[in-house]
């Protein structure tokens, strides 16, 4: 399983002590170093005994394969393959729990890794989705639909499941939105498939406050990653491939 090393808290570690000497920042950059057999090639032998009695147990949670997924998935706005699939696997599990949807939201900010093609291991779905996040369903209007897809324009762009086609200004506004080529109805109703943490408003998603006909869940077996694994087994079970792609549903102009 390949892994992403974070250097961004370092960073910002640096820049306090050198703004407590007196120095001014004048650029904070962020990157992903990827862990993988060129860093690992030199182990510490120490470190390596150490972990022996733990490795057991790690890897009996960790290594169960769950399915495939046939590219590299990265992370950007406003679109990627990763926040693509995310929301599309929100859309998905409408049919676990018997839920029509029309529209999956996932946040850009719980997303924590990014996934490369090959093998996913549940390993590979807790790297993903660490948090204790569980899948909820609720109702919107359109009106409030709209109001969501304008706070994603002032974000930049968050994860929306296929069908959506949102375009927005280069200023953070929201120019039009439409779902499966149709204009969002103001006073229709829309079920939107989201993670609770959404579903109270957070992450700068304000209208979720507005949600009607809410149905949550508190067991961990309806965590996002659970939802993940079970989306992963499900399509190795019935040779679907996961092949996420760029596809223009959010776009700046």
């Amino acid at each position: 399983m390949k892994k992403f090393l974070f250097v961004f808290p370092a960073i910002c570690m640096i820049a306090n002590t050198l703004n407590a000497q007196n120095y001014r920042v004048v650029k904070v950059e962020k990157t992903r170093i990827l862990v993988d057999s060129k860093l690992d090639g030199n182990t510490n032998n120490s470190t390596a005994s150490f972990l022996v009695p733990f490795k057991h147990s790690v890897d009996s949670v960790m290594s169960p394969l769950l399915g495939r997924i046939e590219c590299d998935a990265d992370i950007n706005r406003p679109e990627s393959k990763m926040t693509n699939l995310m929301a599309d696997i929100m859309l998905w599990a409408g049919t676990l729990y018997g839920e029509k949807v029309d529209v999956g939201v996932y946040n850009i900010g719980g997303i924590r890794s990014t996934m490369a093609a090959g093998d996913v291991t549940y390993g590979d779905v807790m790297a993903v989705s660490p948090f204790e996040n569980h899948i909820c369903f609720l109702s919107m209007t359109g009106e409030v639909l709209t109001e969501l897809f304008s706070q994603m324009a002032f974000t930049g762009g968050e994860c929306v499941s296929k069908g959506v086609k949102l375009v927005f200004t280069k200023d953070g506004k929201l120019k039009s939105a439409s779902l499966n080529g149709k204009t969002i109805d103001p006073k229709a109703k829309y079920r939107i498939a989201t993670i609770d943490f959404l579903a109270q408003g957070n992450d700068k998603m304000l209208a979720f406050k507005k949600k009607i006909d809410y149905v949550g869940f508190d067991d961990p077996e309806h965590n996002a990653r659970e939802v993940l694994a079970k989306y992963f087994s499900y399509m190795k079970e019935h040779g679907i491939k996961v092949e996420p792609k760029v596809e223009g549903r959010v776009v700046v102009e």
